[in-house]
């Protein structure tokens, strides 16, 4: 339990992060789901659009912190191998 004001105001800041950090996660994992789901119903043009539309927003949780950045690019290249595949 915190004591000191510092260490209070800290957990409140640290809850509030938490919760905008669940957010971002969420909505990057909301576009990879939506282009696994695309790649899934065989949807080549579906599965490019949605590649297209998930790859800024993974990077943008890198540049908030959310994931690592290596970890952002495996997510890309492994849906992009996935989505040439489905188109070859």
């Amino acid at each position: 339990m915190a004591n000191s004001p510092s260490s209070k105001k800290r957990a409140l800041q640290a809850e509030r992060r938490a919760d905008i950090n669940k957010a971002r996660r969420s909505r990057m994992r909301t576009f990879i789901r939506k282009v696994e789901e695309a790649i899934a119903s065989g949807n080549v043009d579906a599965a490019t659009t949605a590649l297209r539309a998930a790859q800024p927003e993974i990077m943008k949780s890198v540049s908030k912190g959310i994931v690592h950045k290596n970890t952002a690019s495996r997510k890309i290249s492994r849906l992009s191998g996935r989505v040439k595949a489905l188109s070859a």
